[in-house]
């Protein structure tokens, strides 16, 4: 029975540091950029979009769907940097466990 107490005690403190982590997570802010940095995201490790910034010279009235490109390119760099610091972040807690639905 002790055995099992103490287990418990393991697991919630796995818990609790696991929710302060990914609380962490959106303190935590990546950048992601295309066309050689002429569009930059940045955004949290909640993979909410915090700014975009693009250069004039990515502007070309003729080529919209350029920027858009750009722009998509940008924002899928920013979100696989997100995953990957937040897979990071987690491993400590999880051991390189893959919890369905955790992040």
């Amino acid at each position: 029975m002790n055995n099992m107490n103490q287990m418990m005690k393991q697991v919630k403190k796995m818990q609790e540091q696991m929710l302060k982590a990914q609380e962490q997570l959106g303190e935590k802010t990546v950048e992601g950029t295309a066309g050689g940095g002429v569009v930059q995201v940045t955004m949290n490790g909640h993979k909410k979009l915090l700014s975009v910034a693009i250069k004039p010279e990515a502007v070309d009235p003729d080529d919209v769907e350029m920027l858009q490109d750009l722009v998509l390119t940008a924002v899928n760099d920013a979100l696989a940097k997100a995953d990957d610091m937040a897979n990071k972040d987690m491993s400590k807690y999880t051991g390189n466990l893959k919890i369905p639905g955790l992040f």
